[in-house]
C-alpha cells in the first residue's frame, strides 16, 4: 500500500492484478456478509429430525430451483455457472452428508453448514480448478441457510445510484445478476483475472481489478476511482483528478461505440473480431455489438445440471439458435469441455487427486465416444440449411494422435475440424497437429494455467497468470508462426483477446481471428483500427523481448499508444 503524492493527503493507491479494463469513479459498497448460525452444535430432538430433514430438501430444491430460473434468464459463462450451482443445490451426495449431520441431532442449519464444509475442505485439498467452487459451495449454502431460517437471500445490495464493490470474493451466482448500470466497477481481494466471476464481469462491462492488497480496510462509503486496465483502486481521489481520469476512458469508450467492423488494422490487414457465446441470446447480443461471427461456442450449457445425456435433438436445438444469429458467418463450435469443475451426471467420473489435470475436455469423449459422436450429429442436425458448415473444435488436446483421430470423426461428417490450444504440449506440437485440422483456437486462460504451474483461481499466483506472461506469450507467438507456415488460421479465443493492447500484439504474432466477451468486441475493433501491422509486429516483438508481465504492457503501450 503506497500513498500517492498527486492526490489528496488521505488518498491510498492500492493495487492489484487487472481484470477487465475501464475507468469508473463512485463510491464503494460492500455485500451482505454471510448468515452465521449462533450454535452449530445445538440438538434437537429426535422426534423434530423428520421435519428438520424435510425442511432442508425443500430449502435446497427452492434454491435449486431459483438458480435454474435466473441460469434461463442469464447468458454465456453466467448461465454456465448458475446451472453449476443449481447442480450443487440439488447434489444427491452433498444432501447425504447433510443428513449425515441431521442424524447426529443437528438442526437443518447446522447440517447444512456442516455438510457444506466437509465438501469445502476436499475441493480445497484437490487443489486447480476445483478449489474456485469453495466459494460457489459456500454461496449456495448461505442461500439454503437463509431460506431456512427466512432471512433475505445473502447477495449485493441494490445502491441508490451508482456504485463500486469491494469485497474478498464474489460468488460467481452474485456476479452474474450485477446491474452494470449501478454496479459500475468491482474489485476483490481474491480471485484472479480468468476466474469466472472475473469473466462474468468481462461478459456484463463492469471494470474489475482481482487479487487487490490492502482492500479489506477499505469500508463502505468511501470514494474510489478504479482503472481496470492497470489494475488500480485510488481512495479519496481528487475530485477534479478523478472527474478527468473517466472522462478520458469515456472518450475512448466512445470511439469503440462507434466501430461496425470489420476487424482490420489501419492499412486493412484482416483480423476477425468474433465473440464468445454459450447460446442463442448471447449469439443474437454479439451481432448487435458489431461481432463478425462465433469464435468460440462453448456446448456445455446443454449438458450440465442433467441427470441424463441430452438427446441429439435437444442438442440441436440449441445449437442452431446460434447459428440462426449467422446463417452467412462464421461459426466455431467447442465440443464438450467438461470434467475437472464442471462434472457430468450421467458419466462415470472417477474421483482423481488432481482433477485439473485428469480426465476432462476431449479426454471424457474417448473414454466413451458416443458422447462425442452423438455431439457432432447433432452439430450437423443443426446446421442443415446453413451457407457454411460450421468449424468444430476439441477442448484439451495434448497429442497430435488426439487430433488426427477427432479430426476423422467431423470430416467424415463434412464439417471444418480443428482443436483448442490450451496445453503447453499441444502449442509445442502446433506445426504437426495443424497437419490433421484446418485450424487452432488458443484458450489462454488454460494455456497460462499449465504453463505456469499455477492456479488460475489463485489470489495468491494471480501475477502468474497474467496473459501478459512472457512465457505464456512465446507459446502464442510459436503456434501463430506454424499457422503462417502451413497457411492455416490460428485464432485466440482465450481472454487475452479481450483486452485492445494485447489483441494487437496478438495480430502482430500473426494470429488471424480474437474471439472475446461480445462487451469487448468494440473496444478490439476500434484499438486494432488505429493502428497499423507494422505497429502490431513492432509491438509483438518488443513483447518477446520482455522479461516479466510489467515490461511486457509498457512496450506494448510505448509503441501502440
Amino acid at each position: 500500500m503506497t500513498r500517492s503524492l498527486q492526490e489528496n493527503v488521505d488518498s491510498i493507491v492500492l493495487t492489484g492484478t487487472p481484470a477487465v479494463p475501464g475507468v469508473v469513479a463512485a463510491p464503494a459498497i460492500r455485500p451482505v456478509p454471510r448468515i452465521r448460525i449462533q450454535d452449530e452444535t445445538a440438538r434437537v430432538p429426535e422426534s423434530d429430525r423428520a421435519s428438520q430433514s424435510e425442511a432442508l430438501r425443500h430449502a435446497a430444491a427452492t434454491v435449486a430451483q431459483r438458480l435454474r430460473e435466473r441460469a434461463a434468464r442469464a447468458t454465456g459463462a453466467a448461465a454456465e455457472v448458475l446451472s453449476a450451482n443449481a447442480a450443487m443445490a440439488a447434489d444427491p451426495g452433498w444432501r447425504q452428508a447433510a443428513e449425515a449431520f441431521l442424524a447426529e441431532g443437528r438442526s437443518a442449519a447446522a447440517a447444512a453448514v456442516g455438510a457444506t464444509e466437509q465438501f469445502a475442505a476436499m475441493f480445497a485439498g484437490l487443489g486447480g480448478l476445483m478449489a474456485e467452487r469453495v466459494t460457489d459451495l459456500r454461496d449456495v449454502c448461505d442461500r439454503i441457510v437463509a431460506e431456512l431460517t427466512g432471512a433475505p437471500e445473502p447477495g449485493i445490495p441494490t445502491p441508490a445510484g451508482p456504485s463500486i464493490l469491494l469485497a474478498d470474493d464474489l460468488a460467481p451466482a452474485d456476479t452474474a445478476g450485477l446491474d452494470p448500470d449501478l454496479i459500475v466497477g468491482l474489485a476483490m481481494s481474491l480471485g484472479g483475472p480468468t476466474s469466472h466471476t472475473a469473466i462474468i464481469a468481462r461478459q456484463l462491462g463492469i471494470p474489475c481489478v482481482v487479487a487487490v492488497g490492502g482492500l479489506d480496510e477499505v469500508p463502505a462509503g468511501t470514494d474510489v476511482l478504479l482503472d481496470g486496465g492497470a489494475g488500480r483502486v485510488l481512495t479519496h481521489p481528487a475530485p477534479e483528478a478523478a472527474a478527468a481520469a473517466v472522462a478520458g476512458y469515456r472518450a475512448v469508450a466512445e470511439r469503440a461505440a462507434r466501430w461496425t467492423g470489420p476487424g482490420a488494422t489501419a492499412d486493412g490487414h484482416r483480423v476477425e473480431v468474433l465473440a464468445n457465446v454459450q447460446d442463442g441470446a448471447g449469439a443474437r447480443a454479439a451481432r448487435e455489438r458489431s461481432a463478425e461471427g462465433i469464435g468460440l461456442f462453448r456446448t456445455e450449457l446443454c449438458f450440465l445440471d442433467r441427470e441424463s445425456e441430452p438427446t441429439i435433438a435437444e442438442q440441436a436445438a440449441l445449437y442452431g439458435a446460434v447459428l440462426d444469429a449467422y446463417p452467412a458467418g462464421k461459426v466455431v463450435i467447442r465440443t464438450l469441455d467438461a470434467g475437472s469443475d464442471k462434472p457430468l451426471r450421467f458419466a462415470a467420473h472417477a474421483e482423481e487427486a488432481n482433477p485439473a489435470l485428469g480426465v476432462r475436455g476431449i479426454r471424457i469423449t474417448e473414454q466413451d465416444t458416443g458422447i462425442l459422436d452423438r455431439q457432432l450429429d447433432a452439430v450437423v442436425a443443426a446446421a442443415n440449411g446453413c451457407r457454411h458448415a460450421p468449424w468444430v473444435m476439441a477442448p484439451m488436446i495434448s497429442t497430435v494422435a488426439e487430433a488426427k483421430s477427432f479430426a476423422a470423426r467431423v470430416r467424415a461428417r463434412g464439417l471444418t475440424p480443428g482443436v483448442m490450444i490450451e496445453v503447453p504440449a499441444a502449442a509445442l506440437m502446433a506445426a504437426e497437429i495443424l497437419r490433421y485440422v484446418d485450424f487452432v483456437s488458443i484458450g489462454t486462460n488454460d494455456l497460462a494455467q499449465y504453463t505456469m504451474a499455477a492456479d488460475r483461481m489463485s489470489a495468491r499466483l494471480a501475477a502468474f497468470t497474467d496473459p501478459w506472461q512472457p512465457a505464456v506469450l512465446r507459446l502464442v507467438a510459436a503456434t501463430a508462426a506454424a499457422g503462417r507456415t502451413l497457411g492455416k488460421p490460428v485464432g485466440v479465443c482465450g481472454e487475452a483477446a479481450a483486452e485492445p493492447l494485447l489483441a494487437c500484439v496478438l495480430a502482430g504474432f500473426g494470429v488471424t481471428s480474437l474471439s472475446a466477451a461480445a462487451s469487448a468486441v468494440s473496444a478490439v475493433g476500434a484499438q486494432l483500427a488505429a493502428v497499423t501491422m507494422a505497429d502490431c509486429r513492432r509491438a509483438a516483438e518488443a513483447v518477446l523481448s520482455a522479461t516479466d508481465p510489467r515490461s511486457a504492457r509498457r512496450a506494448a503501450a510505448d509503441i501502440l499508444n
